[in-house]
Formats: structure tokens, C-alpha cells, sequence
């Protein structure tokens, strides 16, 4: 318990203070605790440090699972502990800056400004089998992948578990709609913020919060080997998807750095592990960059490569920035790909472009705006 309570115009004591920042998150927050960074445990430490029955803990979650963004929304905690909760805590640290909708089939891009000022995004997407939420695991990227809009902008900091969680509970609570399934596919490289993606992956399991099963999950990479087999010692039927975009080392370090300290037969490697481990399906991410990776020998190669492993490849139109230079191919030596990986065994889907009138491609909106931003400024 505090050493002493809050004084009535606000002021804690330093005791007080001491104990409220003694865990993780409290920057960018007015010095405040971040909520959603917290499984029930946590909440429960932390009301039993304020001097309250840990039981709240519970009522607390789940009021953050629904998405509330205020104290005064949890309407079966009592008006005196909502005000005390004021003092040292909030439930929300973004607001949705912006919004697009796709009047093609009916994306929406989400602009987020975080409690700092930077800002991510997240998408909303409808599929036959219900909604997808992609999120982002960091503001800005350190990968450099020269076909990425993500890594242009530059690499800020990592999301928190509770931000990464938050961007859903933003989009249901705009939307009106219950996510099913999630994609950590936004900007970032989530292995390169292992252990809060990894605290986000049970936050939105837990049962009495999003109860969002395992297999309904899944999280790219750019391929970091350790980030991979990491997971597959979890425990976890994570879904894995692996952003490879090249048939060979040679291609792969022209237009992934990444390439140059993890080499394919290791990333195929640990996916055979991580295969072994989880009985999860591989999905390789495929960009097709016209005439850098996208010719029937590209492909033969790329077949040899993965055969025998649990997979199935996702070809991917590259998306148009203007600063990489790169076209994507066209549609018939898409097909014509497509149809070399099958004939050899190969799974292979093409992706649909989703959002495409709306610059749905991660980092494209995000890039623009802190252009507009430092326009205004």
C-alpha cells in the first residue's frame, strides 16, 4: 500500500510516486501507468499497491478488452476508485488521426498518433472467412528492405505489447466490428521487438480479454533466424510468415539487407523446425519485382528450394513507391509463375490487392503525413 494517498488537489506523495513508476511503461504518459501494457497479474500488483482489492484487476481487463478509452466507461468500478485511477493511470494512449475507406472493397487504413506524437497505422481488412486486423509492430523500420515504403521514413522506436494491442481495440471501437484474426504485418520487424511482441501475443489471447486463438495470428518476418526458432520454443501455434522475395542469396542481399547476415538455407532451416514444433504451415511472402526476381527460372529455383517443407508461397504484387523504382509484373508473368511453383508442388496463391485506391501498402501513409506535418512546420 501507499505510504501516503493523494492529496485533494492531485499531488502524490513521493512514496506514491516511487512506486508508480517502479514498473515498465510510464513515458509518454504524463508519467502515468499505460494499462494496457498489463496482463491481470500486473493490474493486480498494481491495485494492491494503491491499497484496492485485486479482484478490480479482472474488471479492469476486460473493460480494456471492450475498448474503453476512459476510466468513467468502467461503470461497475466505483466513482471514488475511477478518480483515484485518474491520478495514476489511463487506458488509452492513441487516437485515430485519420481514416481511409477503400470504395474498392471496402479496406480501411487507419492513421494512429501515438501519446508521443508519432504516428503508425493499421489496417482493417474483410475476407470470406471474417475481419483482419494488420497492426504495426514499431514505429519505422531498421531492415532497409529497398522495396518497402516502411524504412523510408526511419525507425522511431518499438510499439509496446499494450500499443500493439490497442491499435485492434481502435479499430473495433471505430468500426463496430469483432476482429478474428490478426496479421502483425504492418511497419516494423517483429522480431526485432521480440519480447513485447511476444507480450502482445498473450495479451490478445487471453481468455478474458480478445480471446484471439494462437492460430488465428500470425506474424512476419523479414527472416531473423534467432527472432524464428525463438518462437517455436513458445509454445505457440503462431502463424508464421516468412518475407523472402528471392530465390537465391545473390537476389535477396540486392534488395533485403537482412539477406546479407541470415542466408536462405538458414531461414529454411529454422522454418523446418519451426514446422516440426508447432505443425503450423510456412506461408513465404513473395514480392514480384519486374525483372529482378520474377523470371520462370526465379521461379524453378524458388521451387527447388522449398521443396519438402510445410509451406505454401503468397506471390505479392510489389507495391508502387516512387523512391524504390521498382514496376511490378505484369499480370501474365505473374500467372506464369504462379503456375511453374504449382506444377512442381508448390501451394501458391496470389495476394489480392486490397485497398489499393487508398495507399494501403505499409508506410505509405504514415510517410506522407510526417511530409505534411514537416510542410506545416
Amino acid at each position: 500500500m501507499f505510504g501516503t494517498r493523494p492529496t485533494v488537489d492531485g499531488n502524490v506523495s513521493s512514496e506514491a510516486v516511487d512506486v508508480l513508476q517502479d514498473n515498465r511503461i510510464t513515458s509518454g504518459h504524463g508519467g502515468k501507468k499505460y494499462l494496457p501494457d498489463m496482463d491481470i497479474s500486473e493490474l493486480q500488483q498494481f491495485l494492491q499497491s494503491m491499497g484496492q482489492q485485486k479482484f478490480r484487476a479482472k474488471q479492469i481487463f476486460r473493460w480494456i478488452a471492450r475498448g474503453a478509452s476512459d476510466f468513467d466507461e468502467m461503470s461497475d468500478l466505483s466513482k471514488e476508485l475511477r478518480q483515484e485511477l485518474k491520478l495514476y493511470a489511463v487506458v488509452s494512449g492513441l487516437n485515430i488521426r485519420k481514416k481511409f475507406v477503400s470504395s474498392i472493397d471496402g479496406t480501411t487504413k487507419y492513421l494512429l498518433e501515438m501519446s508521443d506524437g508519432n504516428i503508425i497505422e493499421s489496417v482493417l481488412m474483410k475476407y470470406n472467412h471474417g475481419y483482419t486486423a494488420c497492426i504495426s509492430s514499431q514505429i519505422g523500420c531498421k531492415m532497409g528492405c529497398s522495396f518497402c515504403a516502411s524504412t523510408i521514413a526511419g525507425f522511431r522506436r518499438d510499439l509496446t505489447g499494450g500499443e500493439m494491442l490497442e491499435q485492434i481495440l481502435a479499430i473495433e471501437r471505430d468500426s463496430g466490428i469483432k476482429v478474428g484474426n490478426v496479421v502483425i504485418m504492418g511497419i516494423g520487424e517483429p522480431f526485432d521487438n521480440y519480447d513485447n511482441v511476444l507480450r502482445f501475443l498473450r495479451l490478445v489471447h487471453a481468455p478474458e480479454g480478445l480471446n484471439i486463438g494462437y492460430r488465428h495470428i500470425t506474424v512476419s518476418t523479414c527472416g531473423l533466424v534467432p527472432g524464428i526458432l525463438r518462437l517455436s520454443d513458445e509454445n505457440m501455434q503462431v502463424n508464421l510468415a516468412i518475407s523472402l522475395h528471392a530465390p537465391n542469396d545473390h537476389i535477396r542481399q540486392r534488395i533485403m539487407p537482412v539477406g546479407r547476415k541470415y542466408r536462405i538455407d538458414k531461414i529454411i532451416e529454422a522454418c523446418k523446425i519451426y514446422t516440426e514444433k508447432t505443425k503450423r504451415r510456412i506461408t513465404f511472402e513473395y514480392a514480384l519485382i519486374e525483372g529482378v526476381n520474377d523470371s520462370p527460372e526465379n521461379a524453378a529455383e524458388l521451387a527447388s528450394r522449398l521443396r519438402g517443407l510445410l509451406c505454401h508461397v503468397n506471390l505479392i504484387p510489389v507495391n508502387s513507391v516512387k523512391e524504390t523504382g521498382f514496376r511490378q509484373s505484369g499480370h501474365r508473368k505473374i500467372d506464369e509463375f504462379a503456375a511453374i511453383l504449382t506444377k512442381r508442388g508448390i501451394e501458391t496463391t496470389v495476394r489480392r490487392e486490397l485497398g489499393s485506391d487508398i495507399n494501403a501498402a505499409c508506410g505509405q501513409l504514415r510517410r506522407s503525413e510526417m511530409d505534411s506535418d514537416r510542410c506545416k512546420s
